[in-house]
């Protein structure tokens, strides 16, 4: 279990620190929920304790990791299906992972495809997703802000 103040990453929305973990009641039901304050974008998110494993939420990772992914960035695109709509369900299979290097291909990937203008409008939202939540991850484990984050994801593609 997770405390107040640690640094974790909730695949799907980023990473964030843990503000508080309060009891709610919703449905008629009381459970502990760790209120993330998600800072890409200034989001907060409600996350059941009792699920965190299920859903993959996991401590932030190390600058190591960050510069791994960083790596992975400048690296050669990777082979994408050419149908669209099966390679949007490849690219959410890895973002949902919340595995930083995953989540980085997928960016370095959709992002090439954007500059040459061939990205469907759903790619295009699960690009700026995947974004938000490298840079997320990026931010919190450097210490850097919002825009630094994005000029290092941006310089590194």
């Amino acid at each position: 279990m997770y405390r107040a103040g640690d640094k974790i990453l909730y695949p799907m929305h980023g990473a964030g620190i843990i503000r508080q973990i309060k009891s709610c009641e919703i449905l008629g039901q009381t459970k502990d929920y760790y209120l993330l304050s998600v800072p890409c974008g200034d989001m907060e998110v409600m996350i059941p304790v009792g699920n965190s494993d299920d859903i993959g939420v996991r401590p932030v990772g190390t600058e190591e990791d960050v510069g791994s992914a960083i790596a992975v960035l400048g690296q050669d695109s990777t082979e994408m299906n050419g149908n669209w709509n099966k390679r949007y369900r490849e690219n959410m299979d890895k973002v949902k992972t919340g595995n930083i290097l995953l989540v980085a291909e997928v960016v370095r990937n959709l992002t090439r495809i954007d500059r040459e203008g061939r990205l469907s409008a759903g790619e295009k939202k699960m690009l700026s997703n995947a974004r938000k939540i490298l840079q997320s991850e990026i931010m919190l484990v450097l210490g850097i802000s919002e825009k630094e984050a994005l000029e290092k994801i941006e310089g590194a593609i």
